[in-house]
């Protein structure tokens, strides 16, 4: 059988969850590794019994024809450049949320993408993840009639975000929505199945975790292209365990969380309690990278683009920026951007 042959950019955190999901695909081969810190790519290759490469260069990597995947998991500020050169060589992207901390950026990315041809596939992994493939499911097929509203939050009080880690500073992470935000903003706009129109945000800094250069706690409400509103919620000044919560409402019904209300049900008197994998942990190894990697490479045999590829989740990134801008500017911003 034929293999991919894929590189990673960065040894960190996200790093070791691709190198886990890499290994457990027949289809897919380790085939380089790209890091500033050479002693730590070996480290990682050495751990998982893998011997590759170890790269502190893009160039030889991207030059290398054996490379046909790139995922890009290096901190926030260097992920569109680096998918850009990887772009312009030919490769097909894996890259990780979030893709652009600007708008130019995020363009620049997405016309060497288009000029290209190759796939991509964004790194919103919880779309994967039981629950919400449950979720989507069960509002595709009427369980909760027309949805109106969409409450999403991500609370990670992540003790990695320690005083000068590069996750609290505004020029390398961006904002708390560019962390890890971008995922309740992006299952909020699937699970609407609309585009994002308007938002209007609030942020609060200096209470709490003053380290931050970033508002750590930020509210943002939400006007969906179908009439559908929203609340995505996203902390990580928090003070608890992790939350990833999900209230969904329609005109037959109602989700919050993995408890159904639906008028499928006549004479119900409680909830029906789905059992299933809640996305409930906040460690990236316990998130679904494997499925995610599967179909990429799916994508990629059958020449069809992946269900969340740059260009289908653009309103999800155009919103993410808009959030901040509202919070900076103190004003509602409509999309899309100009």
């Amino acid at each position: 059988m034929n293999t991919h042959g894929i590189a990673i950019i960065g040894t960190g955190n996200n790093a070791r969850a691709h190198v886990f999901a890499v290994l457990s695909n027949s289809k897919a081969r380790l085939a380089a590794l790209v890091t500033d810190n050479p002693e730590q790519g070996q480290a990682l290759a050495a751990a998982n019994g893998v011997s590759c490469p170890v790269y502190t260069d893009l160039d030889p990597m991207l030059s290398d024809p054996e490379i046909e995947i790139v995922i890009v998991c290096t901190p926030n500020n260097l992920h569109a450049q680096q998918a850009t050169l990887a772009a312009q060589a030919g490769k097909n992207l894996l890259i990780e949320k979030p893709v652009a901390l600007n708008l130019a950026e995020l363009r620049l990315m997405s016309e060497a993408v288009r000029q290209s041809g190759v796939k991509t596939q964004v790194g919103f992994v919880l779309r994967w993840n039981p629950y919400l493939r449950i979720a989507k499911k069960l509002i595709t097929d009427g369980a909760v009639g027309r949805v109106f509203m969409v409450e999403t939050c991500y609370w990670h009080s992540t003790p990695r975000a320690a005083p000068g880690h590069w996750m609290t500073t505004r020029s390398v992470a961006g904002s708390v929505f560019l962390m890890g935000g971008c995922h309740a903003l992006d299952s909020a706009r699937w699970l609407a199945g609309s585009d994002i129109v308007e938002v209007s945000a609030f942020g609060t800094q200096g209470i709490g975790k003053e380290w931050y250069e970033y508002p750590h706690t930020v509210e943002a409400l939400v006007r969906f292209e179908n009439g559908a509103i929203g609340r995505v919620s996203a902390s990580m000044g928090c003070i608890m365990p992790y939350a990833y919560n999900i209230t969904v409402m329609g005109d037959k019904g109602t989700l919050r969380d993995n408890r159904l209300w639906s008028h499928n049900y006549p004479g119900q008197t409680d909830y029906v309690t789905i059992p299933t994998q809640m996305p409930d942990s906040g460690s990236v190894l316990d998130h679904p990278y494997a499925p995610g990697l599967e179909h990429l490479i799916s994508c990629i045999e059958e020449g069809r683009d992946t269900d969340i590829s740059l260009s289908s989740t653009m309103n999800v990134h155009e919103a993410l920026l808009a959030i901040d801008q509202s919070v900076d500017e103190g004003r509602p911003i409509t999309l899309p951007l100009p």
